[in-house]
């Protein structure tokens, strides 16, 4: 297994890297899709070894490259505006090939969209609740069951329908890590109930648009992105080419028996780095000396530590834990560097949260989506220091924090020269916020900390080992961060009674 968890670390890393080292040349320049080309050829360098299924990393490795070619072919550039929906056009397109490749799947989705209009008590409650805020900042389109998630109701909608367990499950995944279009649940309601539409006929528009991105995915799509003012290139044009493309790679994976579930899911997870992570909004962003030594510092953390435990993994689900945990712990390590810590700011920003949603009522559905990821990462990161330094208690020397019993390697951040030297980037006697600042930027934008790349690329090596077994979306506690330190919601989560 040893070579499994080394092929899971090495092309994890190569992703993140390129990424990072993409945004670290081109910041502040204007992008071109072409940029992206790094992301694709550490992709290409992708292959299914023995026990994995070659179709899994195919739905991977075939996205990708359909993705860019396509994306390539259509425009030169894409502006900051419309580039967060580039990984919104793939599950799309797969939902519709496999409604045309399996009539039995296509009837249960049909029984799915007649169970949403026989939802209208809930998905009207969870609409006024997503609106007025009721959940505290939640995630409209988590990748897990939280409460106000459009998952989660869709969760509860198919537990009323009688259907095959495998056909709920895949229609549950394709709003999860599967994207069906850009569509998050309250959206309609909300925009209605503020133009002065009875709630009653808010309810009926809200059912009316759920029901349309299943019933007719890519036009769906389509005239959301119309909608959202969209202009970088012709998205349904997009979407006819993908799935033409993306045919005969989602027929093998049927064939091969890969559960629909995954076969959702993977396309799309895998493309958010060609035209978003490496974008015209990234590489803006990284003009700052101290986001891009963020970046830089928790992406060498990361690699640190997965080096240094390569040896020591004894299942595949232990990589990408110890991944993603040590990078938590690095964030908010930099946090405490300036004397904040995930207590704080978690309550900074859900206080903040109930204020945004007075002032902007009809804010956009995905608003908090992010700074939701950021307080979940540094709560996680934030309990593995805590106990870190009381063990460490007086004793002095190096705080070496612990992820199930590997040690997380925190010295990149140490030496990182621009974080290590905040009075750089301030005025120099009162630089005390310098790197909280950089934080605050990063909490509207942490893709490359939580980290998307190797998250997607460490999920398709485990999915492929388990290709039978949905993988999204995570039926796990997620321990949010607003709910386990100020907000009561925990008895509205579903991820016990996941389909």
């Amino acid at each position: 297994m040893s070579e499994l968890y080394r092929k899971m670390v090495e092309e994890a890393m190569a992703a993140q890297r390129a990424d990072v080292e993409t945004v670290k040349r081109k910041r502040g320049q204007s992008f071109e899709v072409v940029d992206a080309k790094a992301y694709l050829d550490v992709v290409n360098k992708m292959k299914a070894i023995e026990g994995q299924s070659k179709s899994v990393i195919a739905l991977h490795v075939d996205s990708v490259n359909s993705h860019y070619e396509v994306m390539k072919s259509l425009t030169k550039t894409i502006r900051p505006e419309d580039d967060p929906f580039v990984e919104h056009y793939q599950t799309p397109a797969i939902l519709e090939i496999l409604c045309e490749q399996d009539e039995s799947f296509k009837k249960s989705l049909k029984a799915f969209i007649d169970g949403v209009s026989r939802s209208e008590a809930l998905i009207g409650l969870e609409a006024a609740r997503r609106y007025a805020g009721f959940y505290g900042p939640t995630c409209v389109v988590d990748f897990a069951l939280i409460p106000g998630s459009t998952s989660n109701v869709v969760n509860r909608i198919l537990k009323t329908i009688d259907i095959p367990d495998v056909h709920k499950q895949a229609i549950l995944a394709a709003k999860s890590w599967g994207m069906n279009t850009s569509y998050g649940i309250g959206e309609v309601f909300a925009q209605e109930a503020e133009k002065g539409t009875s709630l009653a006929e808010a309810v009926k528009k809200e059912i009316d648009e759920i029901k349309y991105i299943y019933e007719s995915p890519i036009e769906a799509q389509g005239k959301l992105m119309d909608a959202a003012g969209h202009q970088s290139f012709d998205v349904r044009k997009y979407m006819t080419e993908y799935k033409k493309r993306m045919m005969p790679t989602v027929r093998a994976a049927m064939n091969e028996g890969v559960h629909y579930g995954n076969i959702l899911t993977i396309p799309a997870y895998c493309v958010g780095d060609i035209a978003h992570h490496i974008s015209q909004s990234t590489f803006n962003m990284c003009k700052d000396d101290v986001i891009m030594a963020v970046i830089e510092a928790v992406t060498e953390v990361m690699g640190s530590t997965l080096d240094n435990s390569l040896d020591s993994f004894k299942n595949e689900h232990q990589p990408l834990n110890l991944a993603t945990g040590a990078a938590a712990s690095a964030v908010e390590y930099i946090a405490e560097l300036d004397g904040f810590n995930a207590i704080g700011i978690v309550d900074l920003l859900t206080k903040r949260f109930h204020n945004y949603v007075q002032l902007y009522p009809t804010r956009g559905a995905a608003a908090e989506l992010h700074n939701c990821d950021f307080m979940d990462m540094i709560y996680r990161g934030w309990k593995i220091l805590d106990k870190a330094r009381r063990l460490k208690n007086g004793m002095g020397g190096k705080l070496v924090p612990r992820i199930s019993g590997f040690d997380v390697d925190l010295e990149p951040i140490h030496r990182n020269e621009v974080l290590m030297n905040p009075q750089r980037y301030a005025y120099p006697a009162c630089a005390i916020t310098v790197r909280f600042s950089a934080l605050m930027r990063l909490s509207d934008y942490p893709c490359l900390l939580t980290s998307e790349p190797v998250t997607a690329t460490m999920m398709t090596n485990i999915i492929a080992l388990h290709k039978e077994i949905p993988a999204s979306p995570a039926r796990v506690c997620k321990n949010c961060a607003s709910a386990a330190l100020v907000d009561f919601r925990h008895s509205y989560c579903q991820y016990r009674e996941a389909v």
